[in-house]
């Protein structure tokens, strides 16, 4: 059986298969600051147009990179496990980055600190990651290149 493309964890699917999984992300990652250098040279510290242009998939690569763990759905399309989810919005080049989880998790409790992780780590890497609460006080980050 063959591996399919190496996909990172955007919380909307099911829980990744663990063996293997580490390293597969490290060299994805790797991957992407690579594409950095060549596209903005040596000092690239923002968003290649790769990222861009797929912001779910960027934002979703530099969150499992650090080691921040993403929410996942069962077969039946049931929350399972606490963690981000990145998704799309009507802005092409922006994500929505959410802290979800099974229902009694209390996964709505941890969200603002867990949020504030996971934008810190992304306004490392170039992204503009700004904070916002939506209805029943839901918190969500914008994330966005900067420039």
């Amino acid at each position: 059986m063959t591996a399919g493309p190496f996909e990172a964890a955007t919380g909307d699917g099911p829980v990744p298969p663990a063996a293997g999984r580490d390293a597969a992300v490290r060299t994805a990652f790797e991957g992407l600051l690579h594409i950095r250098r060549v596209m903005d040279g040596p000092g690239a510290s923002g968003p290649a147009p790769w990222e861009r242009l797929q912001p779910v998939r960027a934002v979703a690569l530099a969150l499992e990179a650090a080691g921040i763990e993403a929410s996942a759905v069962d077969t039946e399309g049931r929350r399972c496990a606490t963690g981000y989810r990145v998704s799309a919005t009507e802005r092409a080049s922006v994500a929505r980055v959410e802290w979800l989880g099974p229902p009694g998790s209390g996964a709505e409790y941890a969200a603002n600190e867990s949020l504030q992780r996971c934008a810190g780590v992304l306004r490392r890497l170039g992204w503009v990651a700004l904070e916002y609460r939506g209805p029943r006080r839901h918190h969500y980050l914008e994330v966005e290149p900067e420039g």
